[in-house]
């Protein structure tokens, strides 16, 4: 019974990944820009099962998720594409171009030069960092400029909002379960009550979570680690907060495959030191939900 639950979450999850026409065509858009830029010697993208190898020339490498929330487009629910930027290793060179590729993509977070994600909304947003700060842009449709809006910083301030997928509640472990109720109740370190705000557009609810503080997270592993959780908490980072799997410290880990996914929490750092205090908060139990 255990190895049919298993395959069973397996299909599931296929299922819910299997790509729509628009990750697609934005699949092919990004592909085609980043190989006529001529900078781009890599290009791992989640839709595809490889990197690709675009040019030896190119001093750079690009993981990238190119329409997150894709699933959501029929209800007009906010999606982004969310990408991160690397210096290519120039000591890799005498490799396969299959290996090379590889090896580029998988560096860890902390060799990011630069990451960023656009979010297509009420407005087109477009947030990125290179190593000095966070900073956002809103496009202008009357003269096709991204203006600069204020700088996103969550150093000081403490959130009053969390979002996550609370109809999981049962499935957690004992530690988020008490941190969330503890939060919502006013009974944390911070003693004002949080309110849930969960759009299950992870740019859309990141993007909040920057500009008004708190914690983002998918206590489960489903979110990848090359194209999602490290240019995500690389950006975390750079506005002053945090970006954890619930025990260590997104940047820090190795991907040792390409798609390998883990929990993610992200948000201001003293919401997320309280979260880690908990312990116990990576959710391990995942029976698989219809959608």
């Amino acid at each position: 019974m255990a190895t049919c639950g298993a395959v069973d979450n397996g299909i599931r999850t296929l299922i819910e990944d299997a790509p729509k026409p628009l990750d697609i065509v934005s699949n092919e858009i990004i592909f085609s820009s980043l190989r006529n830029s001529g900078k781009v010697a890599v290009m791992a993208s989640e839709e595809d099962d490889t990197p690709v190898w675009i040019s030896d020339d190119g001093p750079y490498v690009v993981v990238t998720d190119p329409l997150d929330g894709s699933r959501n487009i029929e209800a007009s629910i906010p999606t982004g594409t969310i990408f991160g930027i690397y210096k290519r290793l120039a000591e890799l060179d005498h490799l396969p171009k299959e290996e090379k590729a590889l090896l580029n993509s998988l560096q860890t977070g902390t060799r990011l030069v630069a990451a960023g994600y656009v979010l297509y909304s009420s407005a087109t947003i477009f947030c990125t960092s290179f190593g000095s700060g966070t900073h956002a842009f809103t496009l202008d449709h009357s003269t096709g400029d991204f203006i600069l809006t204020p700088k996103l910083n969550n150093s000081s301030s403490r959130g009053q909002i969390y979002s996550v997928n609370d109809a999981r509640y049962f499935d957690w472990p004992e530690g988020l379960r008490k941190y969330i109720d503890t939060v919502r109740q006013g009974k944390g370190r911070y003693p004002k009550k949080y309110s849930a705000r969960y759009i299950c557009s992870l740019v859309a609810d990141f993007h909040r979570t920057l500009l008004y503080g708190g914690v983002a997270m998918n206590p489960r592993e489903h979110l990848r680690l090359v194209y999602e959780a490290n240019p995500l908490s690389f950006l975390v980072e750079q506005a002053g907060g945090k970006g954890s799997d619930g025990k260590n410290r997104i940047l820090s880990i190795q991907p040792v495959k390409l798609h390998q996914r883990l929990p993610l929490f992200l948000g201001s750092l003293e919401d997320m030191d309280e979260l880690e205090s908990y312990g116990d908060v990576q959710q391990k139990v995942n029976p698989g939900y219809e959608v």
